[in-house]
């Protein structure tokens, strides 16, 4: 079959034969794949006049919404894409990285962006800033989606988390996507894209699809909009300087294979806890997708006087796993994607050779259990040793990207800092130690050099995500070689997608354009207290100024009995004249206490809860006798989604509260945070 593309809401297919792919455990055809004759302006147009408008135009918890469905549909269509898995050589083990571990990533940040994002299209960022002495010109940074189209470039190892983790932040952020899969495995990304089309849970135009090369369409590109690359360093280096991409500024994140290295510690005794995680984190990542991972350890540096025993523990290991069809039982390792990539391989290897010694498989003669030999692509568990690693650059910058790694010896805790160095940067180095001085030392001095760092013993062991496994909160790219990105890490990789742009103003117009008070803003008065009224009725800006309390020292003795709170400054007279105070104050948890006293309307209302408190500061000590008085004002409305339909439709508001005492100076500053009803849904 032609594999299809999806472009301006159709599928397509290419005009001409296209590439032929090829099932990696059999040899049997899969499919051709090509974009010929595809128009890829007509996929920029759509994508910038139909997709990113639709988007745009939804809430931040809208297309939060839209990717948690997403996830829900896709997970339970997940059997018939592991069935496909099988056929790029993937055992369950490792569909299950790929399928479910990019769906969970969808999940993820459905919640993150939920529960960390104002429900509005566009981001506040960071305080206000005062930018005049009488404070009527201020400034803030606000973030809004950039109005043009991410193309995702990737990698074959992983058709569908590779996918999936580059377009989940991308539509949080508002901004259309084009998916460009590696020709090896895009007949997996295809049949993903294909449900996601069907769900009709995103906007027209929302996601595109060009199975084979990308033609133009890097021309036809400008400075709203974004690409990312996954692959080789190489074809990295000549995408990122492409003419266009050049002129237009146009924002390139590039994540490369790198070689990555595992240290163990030079503490580390064999038969200890962490010798076993060593051999078996460094196995693990040798056969997991067989090796096909821009993570997987490529150099495992350990002290020379434990070089043999972690080579014959390895090699004991590795010797263990039964290499061939994934779905017979048994098969711990499949083959690798294609005949080309076993070609490179060998290739690869051959070169190691010139400045390694083979001490574990890297013949041509290996076993397999079920499928072809000849038509298939396996390859052999191959580890390989460097005496001197820091005498070639070789072992640092070929890198075989199959099940290979080698073991490179170190001398002292600054040469293994200094082999590490020598990768010129990676995606992810991990540490196997139970001594913490020795964890520290390694991570301060390599760190630098890596996006990420694993430090393993047996205490964390049982939950760790291992070395190979990015993980939607964390930054997931690396310096150097590893191209010098970063991809996922949370809120940041939404954030990469949007413009962050500087406002300037009087603070009430920013208040109108952000829709959160800012200090200096107008203050909107009402007879009506603002906890009689419902979140639609609220107004931003909208401001009670409390009654006055003058505070007593029966105040403190009595909050100090109910708290427990005996600190001296509060009860000892002799020494709170000799602190920082120069007298007796009232606890701070008093004053915001009885601020809340001044503020709160008692009878029942449309304020169902205090939902928390945010930025608290004391400014200034509350004496006894010192008088206090609140100034609380809506600061942010965030509507929130029923969870269900009995219950009652809600939001959060957010006050900006300042106690301030008889002289006008401000004493306590802070943000409280009510969960408010809505009369309509």
């Amino acid at each position: 079959m032609k594999l299809n593309s999806y472009i301006n809401g159709q599928w397509i297919e290419g005009n001409d034969s296209g590439t032929e792919v090829f099932n990696a455990v059999n040899g049997d055809l899969v499919c051709s794949v090509s974009s010929s004759g595809i128009d890829f302006n007509d996929a920029v147009r759509f994508a910038r006049e139909k997709g990113g408008p639709a988007l745009r135009k939804l809430t931040f918890h809208e297309r939060a919404n839209a990717l948690k469905a997403l996830a829900q549909r896709l997970i339970a269509k997940k059997e018939e894409f592991y069935r496909i898995s099988a056929w790029t050589g993937a055992t369950r083990t490792d569909s299950w990285i790929d399928i479910e571990g990019g769906i969970g990533t969808l999940f993820t940040y459905a919640s993150l962006v939920r529960r960390e994002l104002p429900n509005e299209t566009f981001l506040v960022e960071d305080d206000a800033q005062r930018l005049s002495a009488g404070g009527s010109f201020i400034g803030r940074h606000i973030l809004v989606p950039k109005q043009g189209v991410a193309v995702h470039i990737n990698a074959f190892n992983f058709p569908c988390w590779g996918m999936l983790e580059k377009i989940a932040p991308s539509l949080a952020a508002g901004m259309s996507v084009i998916v460009k899969p590696a020709t090896a495995s895009a007949y997996l990304t295809e049949a993903m894209v294909r449900e996601i089309v069907d769900s009709g849970l995103l906007p027209e135009g929302a996601i595109q699809l060009i199975s084979g090369s990308v033609g133009n369409l890097l021309d036809l590109l400008d400075e709203q909009d974004v690409v990312t690359f996954t692959g080789s360093a190489s074809t990295g280096q000549k995408l990122r300087s492409h003419p266009n991409i050049v002129a237009h500024s146009i924002p390139f994140t590039m994540e490369a294979d790198s070689l990555n290295c595992s240290i163990l510690g030079a503490s580390v005794e064999p038969g200890s806890p962490e010798f076993d995680l060593y051999v078996k984190e460094v196995a693990r990542e040798m056969t997991v997708k067989a090796g096909q991972k821009c993570t997987a350890i490529r150099r495992a540096i350990v002290p020379r006087n434990r070089v043999e025993a972690v080579a014959d523990a390895l090699k004991a290991r590795l010797a263990k796993t039964t290499i061939g069809d994934p779905s017979v039982e048994g098969v711990r390792m499949g083959p690798l994607v294609g005949r080309s990539q076993v070609d490179d391989v060998w290739s690869k290897v051959e070169q190691l050779r010139q400045a390694c010694e083979l001490i574990h498989g890297g013949n041509r003669d290996f076993a397999i259990t079920g499928g072809d030999a000849e038509k298939g692509a396996f390859f052999p568990t191959t580890l390989l040793y460097a005496d001197q690693p820091l005498s070639s650059e070789l072992p640092h910058s070929v890198e075989a990207f199959g099940p290979v790694s080698t073991l490179m010896a170190y001398d002292d805790l600054d040469q293994a800092i200094a082999i590490a160095k020598r990768g010129k940067g990676s995606l992810v180095g991990s540490i196997v130690t139970a001594d913490n001085l020795e964890a520290r030392d390694l991570v301060l001095g390599s760190a630098a050099y890596h996006g990420r760092l694993l430090i393993l013993n047996a205490d964390c062991a049982k939950e760790s995500t291992g070395h190979g496994s990015p993980l939607p909160t964390l930054v997931h790219g690396g310096p150097g070689r590893a191209g010098g990105g970063e991809e996922l890490g949370g809120l940041r990789a939404v954030k990469h997608y949007m413009q962050r742009t500087a406002i300037q103003g009087h603070p009430t117009t920013l208040t109108a354009i952000t829709k959160e008070f800012n200090p200096g803003s107008e203050q909107i008065k009402d007879p009506v207290h603002p906890f009689r009224k419902y979140f639609e009725e609220l107004q931003i800006g909208e401001t009670l100024i409390t009654h006055r309390r003058t505070v007593t020292e029966a105040d403190i003795v009595n909050f100090g009995c109910l708290s427990g709170d005996h600190f001296y400054a509060h009860f000892d007279e002799i020494a709170a004249k000799d602190s920082l105070f120069g007298k007796r104050v009232a606890h701070g948890y008093f004053v915001i206490s009885a601020a809340a006293g001044m503020f709160v309307e008692p009878s029942p209302g449309p304020v169902l809860a205090n939902y928390g408190m945010e930025n608290l500061r004391f400014v200034e000590p509350v004496g006894i006798g010192d008088t206090i008085r609140v100034r609380l004002t809506c600061k942010q409305k965030i509507k929130k989604d029923r969870r269900s339909d009995e219950e009652q439709p809600n939001g959060v508001v957010v006050w900006d509260v300042e106690v301030r005492n008889q002289h006008d100076k401000p004493v306590a500053l802070y943000n409280i945070l009510t969960l408010v009803a809505r009369r309509e849904d």
